[in-house]
């Protein structure tokens, strides 16, 4: 498939090439999430993607798969542990869920705990970035391998426009975005969503509504005001994973049973709250933002036991679960132009998450057939109740210069000291033996610093074409994730910590219309937090001992005349432990030189946008995920796999109708890892297609 991406992609542009160039004019793009200010994405020494709110429209992306399907090195299967309308980002080759950082409109989303995948909402977006790499100074210990920032519009604009549709497996969708009338200086917008989603899998769906409501004062004591509110609704039928055997998933499942109990469900409430604030001071830019969230969730799953029998019941383990958690972010900072060329960033934030979560235990018994409904979990024997209370606070004060030394040379460094604390309250209660009850309380502080250096150098300039070296050194930290799962937790892990090393050429070919990044990178980790199973085949989380992320990453564009543009991306990923002795299944594994697992070598993608302001358009993208291992001994590997998704839609004066389908090949592998079910894996959701019209208002 790479072959054939790469053979299509060649002719593509030398057609091109062979062809009249573009006369549209090259927009400089500008990011925000490197620098936290404005810049060209050209003078920051990293490798940095921006997608347009247009291009997610006009290829009805609606979720974060669909957003990273044209970003070089990038997949973000849909789905994992925290239902289907989740998903698990992998950048660098790392395949884990909490592994990169999740914003939305400069605000950790998620907090201090893991990214809050579920809750997104990609109505109304103007933008999105994605940093690959840390960001090891301005969002410090919770960036690990990657920032991807949501942009919705500003208070006072938006798309403006009322959507509906119905597809496959019942789904139907509806959203509205809207400009509200202007109160003075006060601007504001508001966007709605609703949709109900369904799937192959018997009893698996996700019903959700959404609200943001977003304000901003021109005049409030010589400043701008921003005021953001948040409501949101998640009602979700999880799925069941598939269980491995030896070497391979089982064949004794049907691919689309579904072993939950009657009552599963992951419900969740989310009010969330943002104030910003900006004001104009002789000692540069003052920017301040706060936020606040409340987070309700009901979590009731079951997992099959990994040994399975070709008849007769088999054992499942049930949870039902109460969590709720609360999280708070603060950052205030100033930027200031020094002299010619110098810009100072410098500041201080706090991250603060309170997380308590109780879990109701049992165990029944299923046919494999998957057509008997278990029972639901009020009517099971208590097996256990454990419960977790984590409170986590992180603050940090960093500063970060970028020198314009001259028009060609840009140097950007930063520092940033971190202070984390954690404490961890946990409690079992035994269904059986009451002697078997525990409690356990565990606190750990750390105090470490954070930073990088890096430089771009514009080694040749023509016209709108140029050539631009980069390379930076980021040296980074993150406190161990926690993944509110059924079991007893009672230890906090020691901090990831990485050192990265990239370097690469970017620019612009053939008078601005081909757009290039391609990069080379290396990443040294220690302790990154694993999910492996006890004797009991209980889902645990451990520290690893070092791992090496490194590969090359190529991501080209062309505009091949207005309004058509191909893409190609590729990259190669050897994600490896370099010293791991791994506990699984109650056994020692050494895993020391394997590959990660679900981390392909090889990942691809392939994409024709024509995109005019009105009449037909269409999208196509076809993506390849290379082969990989599903095991930590690299004993189970699984083929390589591609997909294709699709639109094609037509602009009239105020109408918009649109055709889309993902998944048109209808692939169904493993993606991603269980950690609460024992060797039990996420598939691929199958072939959905989508009809909807829109309208502007």
């Amino acid at each position: 498939m790479i072959r054939t991406v790469a053979l299509a992609g060649a002719a593509a542009l030398f057609v091109a090439a062979s062809a009249k160039a573009q006369t549209d004019p090259v927009t400089e793009q500008i990011q925000v999430t490197a620098t936290r200010t404005p810049e060209a994405i050209a003078s920051i020494p990293a490798s940095v993607t921006v997608i347009s709110g247009q291009e997610l429209r006009d290829r009805n992306v609606t979720d974060l798969a669909g957003a990273m399907a044209l970003v070089a090195g990038v997949e973000a299967p849909p789905g994992g542990d925290a239902g289907p309308a989740s998903a698990v980002p992998s950048l660098l080759g790392l395949h884990e869920f909490d592994a990169f950082l999740l914003v939305v409109d400069g605000v950790p989303w998620g907090g201090a705990f893991n990214p809050s995948i579920a809750t997104l909402d990609l109505t109304d977006v103007e933008r999105i970035e994605v940093l690959k790499g840390s960001a090891p100074v301005t969002y410090g210990a919770t960036s690990f391998v990657g920032v991807i920032q949501i942009i919705h519009y500003p208070a006072g604009q938006a798309e403006n426009r009322v959507r509906v549709g119905v597809g496959t497996h019942g789904e139907a969708v509806g959203s509205l975005s809207v400009a509200l009338p202007a109160i003075g200086d006060y601007q504001q917008s508001l966007t709605l969503e609703g949709s109900s989603q369904g799937f192959a899998i018997d009893r698996e769906q996700v019903s959700d509504g959404k609200m943001l409501y977003r304000g901003a004062d021109t005049d409030v004591a010589g400043g701008q005001l921003r005021i953001d509110l948040d409501l949101i609704y998640e009602r979700t039928l999880p799925p069941s994973p598939v269980v491995r055997q030896g070497n391979a998933l089982t064949t004794l499942t049907p691919i689309d049973a579904n072993y939950n109990p009657a009552d599963a469900r992951i419900d969740e409430n989310e009010y969330h709250g943002v104030l910003g604030y900006t004001h104009e001071t002789p000692i540069g830019t003052w920017e301040t933002t706060a936020s606040y969230a409340i987070s309700e969730i009901t979590d009731i799953r079951g997992f099959l036991r990994p040994v399975l029998l070709e008849d007769g019941p088999q054992d499942a383990d049930s949870q039902h679960q109460k969590r709720r958690i609360q999280d708070g972010y603060f950052d205030t900072h100033f930027s200031a132009n020094l002299a010619d060329g110098l810009t100072l960033l410098y500041g201080a934030d706090m991250l603060y998450g309170l997380g308590k979560q109780t879990s109701i235990n049992g165990a029944y018994h299923v046919p494999l057939s998957g057509d008997v409904v278990p029972p639901p979990t009020t009517l099971l024997h208590v097996d256990e109740i454990n419960s977790i209370s984590d409170l986590r606070e992180f603050y940090g004060q960093y500063a970060q210069a970028d020198w314009k030394l001259t028009p060609a040379l840009d140097l950007l460094a930063g520092v940033r000291l971190n202070e984390t604390s954690e404490r961890l309250n946990s409690t079992h209660i035994d269904g059986f033996v009451a002697a078997n009850d525990l409690a356990d309380s565990n606190m750990k502080t750390v105090t470490r610093a954070s930073g990088l250096v890096g430089a771009t150098f514009a080694a040749w300039r023509d016209g709108l074409d140029e050539a631009i070296l980069y390379a930076d050194y980021r040296n980074s930290f993150k406190p161990a994730a926690i993944d509110f799962g059924p079991d007893f937790t009672p230890l906090v892990l020691n901090p990831e910590t990485a050192q990265s090393y990239e370097a690469g050429l970017k620019g612009n070919l053939l008078r601005g219309a081909l757009n290039y990044d391609v990069n080379a990178f290396r990443v040294d980790f220690k302790n990154l937090v694993v999910a492996t199973t006890d004797a009991e085949g209980n889902a645990i989380l451990q520290n690893a001992g070092g791992q090496t992320l490194q590969g090359v990453e190529a991501e080209f564009r062309y505009r091949l005349v207005p309004n058509l543009t191909l893409s190609l991306n590729g990259s190669y990923h050897d994600a490896r432990f370099t010293q791991y002795i791994a506990t699984e299944g109650g056994s020692n594994v050494n895993a020391s030189g394997n590959e990660l697992p679900l981390a392909p070598q090889w990942l691809g993608s392939f994409g024709i946008l024509y995109e005019p302001p009105s009449g037909f358009y269409g999208t196509v993208v076809t993506s390849y995920v290379g082969s990989r291992y599903l095991d930590l001994a690299n004993q189970a590997p699984i083929g390589g796999y591609e997909t294709i998704a699709a639109t094609a839609g037509f602009r009239f004066d105020r109408y918009d109708v649109q055709l889309s389908g993902t998944n048109l090949s209808d692939q169904r592998p493993p993606v991603t890892e269980s950690e609460f079910g024992d060797s039990s894996y996420y598939l691929l959701p199958g072939r959905t297609v989508l009809l909807t019209v829109s309208a502007k208002i």
